[in-house]
């Protein structure tokens, strides 16, 4: 790697840890979200950096769908008795058994939408006024449109036409109550960055990054993960495939891709060569042209 690569990923490294601390520094009650992908891990390796020796200002939250891989609850659990922090869980299940979402029918059910509202009533129950997330502008055109400091209003949603302005790296936290902040301090990674990152740093990932053997079905022009939460039927054949996963979500809308990249160079050669976005295996992302901003106006992160 040249010098010059290292020195671009000091400078990014430098602006999280600084947005990091303004965050500790801005608001009463922040929360970190961590969905035991990529981009939370780095955030959690940034936040180690930035406070350690002292513990974090804040906990982790994880919104639990009950549809997650089995690899990223493990590597969630692993990793917080290893760094000793506060995680609280948000299980989507439970806003089902309240009454407060309906879970969907039919062959191409998912909760992935339903995530939405369990995450609006943990902020809520919580008191939190910040939310830290690991979205990047490169990932999807909505999120390219999103401040670093990203205001919501007291219903948790985002309008793209009321955004602050961030000169010379100057974060805004004022806000009104009940009002949040959704936080992004790796918005100006790329996919290649956060990869290139977590080898300088040799940051642990979830197996299921890497190229493994796992029974897939193809379902609209896409490989899913075969298993007891997709609504299989005779016309779904299973087949062994050679798989990564490029984005971690729930199950029924994470697709994988062929791959034969066991380790992170092979990645990030593989990333290097695709012409398709990481976002591009997210079939949640699909529903409509501007689905990922409709799902942002309404709460999501």
């Amino acid at each position: 790697m040249s010098t010059n690569r290292l020195d671009y990923l000091d400078e990014l490294e430098a602006e999280a840890i600084y947005i990091l601390r303004e965050v500790a520094g801005q608001f009463e009650k922040p929360a970190l979200l961590f969905s035991g992908g990529k981009d939370s891990i780095t955030l959690v390796h940034l936040a180690l950096k930035a406070f350690r020796p002292g513990k974090f200002p804040f906990p982790l939250v994880h919104i639990d769908t009950g549809h997650n891989f089995e690899e990223t609850i493990q590597y969630r659990d692993e990793m917080i008795a290893r760094i000793g922090e506060k995680l609280i869980v948000g299980h989507v299940q439970d806003s089902i058994d309240e009454g407060k979402v309906i879970e969907q029918k039919g062959k191409n059910a998912s909760r992935n939408a339903l995530q939405t509202v369990t995450l609006l009533d943990t902020i809520a129950k919580n008191g939190f006024d910040a939310c830290i997330g690991g979205a990047r502008r490169d990932e999807e055109k909505a999120r390219a449109k999103e401040r670093i400091f990203s205001v919501r209003d007291e219903f948790g949603q985002w309008d793209p036409k009321r955004q602050r302005p961030e000169l010379w790296n100057i974060y805004n936290g004022k806000i009104h109550k009940g009002e949040n902040v959704r936080v992004f301090p790796i918005s100006n990674w790329t996919e290649l960055d956060v990869w290139n990152y977590i080898r300088r740093e040799n940051i642990p990932l979830p197996t299921i990054y890497f190229a493994h053997q796992r029974d897939c079905i193809t379902r609209n022009g896409q490989l899913m993960a075969a298993s007891p939460f997709l609504n299989m039927d005779d016309d779904d054949v299973i087949e062994r495939k050679n798989v990564r996963f490029r984005t971690v979500g729930d199950m029924t809308c994470t697709a994988a891709v062929e791959s034969y990249a066991f380790e992170i160079d092979d990645i990030i050669n593989e990333i290097a060569d695709s012409k398709i976005s990481e976002r591009g295996a997210r079939m949640d992302d699909k529903v409509s042209e501007a689905a990922m901003e409709d799902r942002k106006k309404g709460g999501y992160f």
